[in-house]
Formats: C-alpha cells, structure tokens, sequence
C-alpha cells in the first residue's frame, strides 16, 4: 500500500490531473469514479488506485481482476483526486488518437459537432456525453477548445469519452472543407441565423458548428457553414447554455432520422 503523500507516483498522478501538458506530454489522463472505471480497456489502462475501503465491496474486487492495481490509503487518494470526496478508485488511461479521417470514414451518414473555444469543462462533457445519445458520429474542436481530457471533462461525460471519437484539429477551416468535400452539409447555431433549426432537414450527412459560450462563433467559422440557424426562444431570454444549444440540434437530427 501506497501511504506517504510524497511518494514519486502520487506526484505523478496530481500532476496529471492537474495539468494539461503533462497529459499531452505522457499521453495519459485521470479517469476517477467506478462508473467511468468500469468502462476502461484493460489494454488502455496503465494502473488503477484503490482504497482498502473501495476494496470491502467484493464487487469492487471482482471488477479489478483484469487489471493492474495498486492500493493507497484515503489521505494519499484525496491528493490524487480532483474531487473532494472520492470514491476511492482513480485510473491513469491512455489517451486515444482518432485522426479527422478515421472519423469522416466511420460507416452510416455523419452527423458531426464542431466545437470552436468551447472553454466549460462541464459544457465540453455534457456535448460528449449528449452527443453520444444522440447518435453523434464524431467530435472536432478547434486548439482553444477546452482539454477535453481534464478531469471535470472526462467525469462529465459519464463515460462516452470511452466510445465517441473526437479529434482536435489546428484548422477549423481545413477541416470543415473536408467534410464539405464529403458531401456534410454544416450548420452553424447562431442568434441571427435566417432559419429556425427545425424547419432544416438534417437527414442527410450534416454537422453543426457551436461556438464559444461568451462570444459564440466568430466571423470565420460562421463563413465555414452552408446554413446559419437560430433556437426561436419565448421570455427575454437572449442566448442558451452552450450544451444546451448542441444538444437541442444533434438531437432534432436524432429525432428526424428516427422518422
């Protein structure tokens, strides 16, 4: 058992957690939680920590037989974890490396989000997480996007981080041609769009263009999309959640395909 705060891997794993370019630089993230846990390759796990108290559940043991772990005490854990009350497991996972073609090439009609500076953990997850309830076929972002491997982000998205394939791509531009050059129609969400999003047919191979939560898109990326289209809203409200505005879209494309 690991005790002592100092030990050279609890530093490792804090400072994982913590910042985002020893992540780039080992190409690991934190994955803390059963829930997420229990989803993880073994093949895409480098090591699990447990607490002797997360071990009393046999089920909890019965789910570590595949891997290699290693236990610490709940001081140690509290210093690992990003949350302030942890369940007593965390993992160091290796990070994917899905390629803008390998998801234009993913079989069935695309249906895409493109995310410019989204900056919200917890937006970034729950369009993950909705995403992949809406049948999404693939995530791009742009570099000032948040890091999608954070530990909000990752806890956020209650696991889809697992089977969504996302990709951070240097240029929007570049990246929103391709998906023209493959026939994907782009719709870019926006206060001032000509039409409201559910009078557009998104049964075809379609993505939709999301921007930054204070700003939303800028003018260059709005130049990207074929269609620009607006939530029509009752009250004084002037602007959705971020998340809220993509979900609203990839699932009305959900919704039209279902029929």
């Amino acid at each position: 058992m690991i005790n002592s705060t100092t030990n050279k891997q609890v530093r490792r794993v804090a400072n994982l957690a913590k910042k985002p370019r020893a992540r780039r630089e080992e190409g690991l993230y934190v994955a803390e939680g059963a829930r997420i846990c229990r989803e993880l390759k073994p093949e895409d796990t480098e090591i699990i920590y447990v607490t002797e108290r997360f071990l009393e559940d046999e089920a909890h043991k019965a789910m570590l037989k595949r891997y290699r772990w290693e236990t610490v005490s709940e001081p140690v854990m509290k210093v690992m974890a990003d949350t302030q009350t942890p369940q007593g497991i965390l993992a160091l996972v290796k990070q994917k490396h899905t390629t803008l073609e390998e998801i234009l090439g993913r079989p069935g009609k695309a249906h895409l989000m493109i995310l410019e500076a989204i900056q919200d953990p917890g937006n970034l997850g729950t369009i993950l997480r909705a995403g992949e309830g809406a049948g999404i076929t693939g995530l791009i972002m742009n570099p000032s996007t948040a890091d999608l491997y954070s530990p909000k982000v990752i806890r956020s998205t209650m696991g889809s981080v697992c089977r969504v394939p996302f990709v951070y791509v240097e240029s929007l531009e570049e990246a929103c041609n391709k998906l023209k050059e493959k026939g994907i129609r782009i719709y870019a969400a926006h206060l001032k769009g000509s039409r409201s999003y559910d009078l557009e047919d998104y049964t075809a191979p379609c993505a939709f263009l999301v921007g930054n939560e204070a700003n939303g898109l800028t003018e260059q990326a709005l130049s990207l999309a074929d269609a620009r289209v607006m939530i029509p809203m009752e009250g004084q409200v002037e602007s959705l959640n971020a998340a809220v505005a993509a979900s609203i879209l990839m699932f009305e494309a959900a919704r039209q395909r279902r029929g």
